[in-house]
């Protein structure tokens, strides 16, 4: 009778051991490779191929890194987590949107080093829907020219956390819609974003667009360029608050305008910032703000036309 007891524990234990295999397959640190397959645990020397395929792999709040130079494919990210390719090209060829963010209120996302390039039909290049907070770091997002598409979208339906730095977004949009970045919260949400040394050139239509719409919207676009596009800056708001800063900035050759407010609850200061050669300098739908701290330069718009600066509603005085 013992030794049937000693061996129905030990098919107990064999049993928990198999249960928990699948929990034990996520690693905090996983790994992809052009030449890996999604079979693998994607650990370094059996990589998995696609992002897709690292994710269901890499552990809450853990890291998917890249072995070599390729396309990883479109992913959805649902929880916390770590996409860096910064020292070799994480390619990102997508149809659709290239990357989703649909997390839980509190996950903090990283997506750095990465080449988000849509292909026919694209979405967006970077769709957030909910989540604590997204880093988009030395990243290129480009090529999303469909109808309404943009680089990235921000619409969160609770609050949430933009930053994007060191990246290029350009070639988004098609046919005077979609553009560069959108951050437009829906009931529920509201977003605090800051915008970086970032290149935001030639998109179809807005390069930056803030809408307070729905939720409010708190911004700051610093040491930045918007170039090219149809619209440089756009902030528009309805009930909830739309308010942002621009500082050490250029916004030029846009073909329709730099900057544009709209809505009794806009307000946008800028300072530091050179507003040139677009089709007209700034508008100022009232009563919205645009307000200068008198650092600016808003000159040359167009730059071989007449005169068409427009004006900041006001100056103010900087709090020593």
């Amino acid at each position: 009778m013992g030794t049937i007891i000693r061996m129905l524990a030990a098919v107990s234990l064999v049993g928990v051991a198999v249960c928990a295999t699948p929990a034990e397959a996520q690693a905090s640190r996983t790994w992809v490779s052009g030449v890996g397959d999604d079979v693998n645990p994607c650990s370094r020397t059996a990589p998995c191929k696609t992002f897709a395929g690292a994710i269901s792999k890499t552990a809450a709040g853990g890291e998917i890194s890249c072995l070599d130079p390729a396309g990883f494919g479109a992913v959805t990210i649902n929880k916390a987590l770590t996409i860096s390719c910064p020292y070799t090209e994480g390619g990102v060829l997508a149809a659709g949107n290239g990357i989703v963010v649909n997390a839980g209120s509190a996950d903090v996302i990283y997506l750095r080093g990465l080449d988000i390039f849509g292909v026919s039909p694209p979405t967006n290049g970077v769709r957030f829907i909910a989540g604590g907070a997204l880093h988009i770091e030395n990243c290129t997002i480009r090529r999303f020219n469909g109808t309404n598409s943009f680089g990235v979208s921000f619409d969160p339906s609770t609050p949430a956390k933009l930053f994007i730095t060191d990246t290029t977004i350009a070639e988004n949009g098609s046919a005077g819609t979609g553009g560069g970045i959108e951050i437009k919260p829906v009931a529920g949400g509201s977003v605090q974003a800051v915008i970086r040394n970032t290149r935001v050139r030639n998109n179809a239509k807005d390069g930056i667009k803030t809408d307070s719409s729905t939720g409010q919207v708190s911004f700051v676009i610093e040491d930045s360029e918007m170039s090219g596009n149809l619209q440089g800056l756009v902030a528009a708001a309805g009930t909830p608050l739309n308010r942002g800063m621009v500082t050490g900035s250029t916004i030029s050759n846009n073909s329709v305008v730099g900057i544009i407010t709209v809505g009794t609850n806009t307000t946008v200061r800028v300072d530091g910032t050179t507003i040139t050669a677009n089709g007209q300098g700034v508008i100022v739908t009232a009563p919205s703000q645009l307000l200068s701290y008198g650092g600016n330069r808003l000159d040359g718009n167009p730059i071989n036309g007449a005169a068409s600066n427009g004006s900041f509603t006001g100056t103010i005085i900087p709090h020593q």
